[in-house]
């Protein structure tokens, strides 16, 4: 009968075992679950930390709040939705596209829209003022001394490199970074 008993206790321990296994288990996932959700959570006081990183009243609350939620069965997206209707939306670190928010989410791209338009822009009126310029020395009006400098940067080739006794001509934008206007 003893074995019987033995049997019986090692099954019971077995089985608190395996229930606590469980237990930790389902701890361990809403630990994470929560430590997730709490990164991407500002702390309303502090305002650069998440609730995760602060030790504010507040955070410790809301950190409570998203564990208690999670454990309720909620998904990540319904505890996010029930915080930005609690706090607001500035309570996300990574605030929703509509219409209120394009701005923010599409200056980024506005702004290199418009420096490559500025840059494009550059490039066309240097291209059109040696163009303007040709015209202009066909034509026979005089050129200004920049002018005759830029035409002649544009249409003198390149030094050959076997003879070094010959002065290699620098480029107009090299010696305008160097503030060397003439020679």
């Amino acid at each position: 009968m003893a074995s019987k008993d033995d049997d019986v206790k090692e099954t019971l321990i077995v089985d608190a075992r395996a229930k606590n296994d469980d237990a930790v288990k389902d701890t361990l996932i809403v630990d994470a679950r929560a430590r997730n959700i709490s990164h991407n959570v500002r702390c309303t006081e502090c305002g650069s930390q998440s609730i995760e990183d602060s030790q504010a009243d507040i955070a410790i609350i809301l950190r409570k709040l998203i564990r208690d939620e999670i454990r309720k069965g909620k998904s990540d997206k319904e505890i996010f939705k029930k915080l930005e209707d609690d706090y607001g939306e500035t309570v996300l670190y990574a605030p929703k596209f509509d219409m209120q928010t394009a701005a923010l989410w599409l200056s980024p791209l506005l702004v290199a829209g418009a420096a490559a338009g500025v840059w494009a822009y550059g490039k066309h009126k240097q291209k059109t003022n040696v163009h303007i310029m040709a015209l202009n020395l066909i034509r026979g009006v005089p050129l200004t001394p920049r002018e005759r400098e830029t035409l002649l940067d544009v249409l003198t080739p390149p030094a050959s490199q076997g003879f070094k006794s010959q002065e290699v001509k620098t480029s107009l934008w090299w010696r305008r970074l160097r503030g060397q206007w003439s020679r």
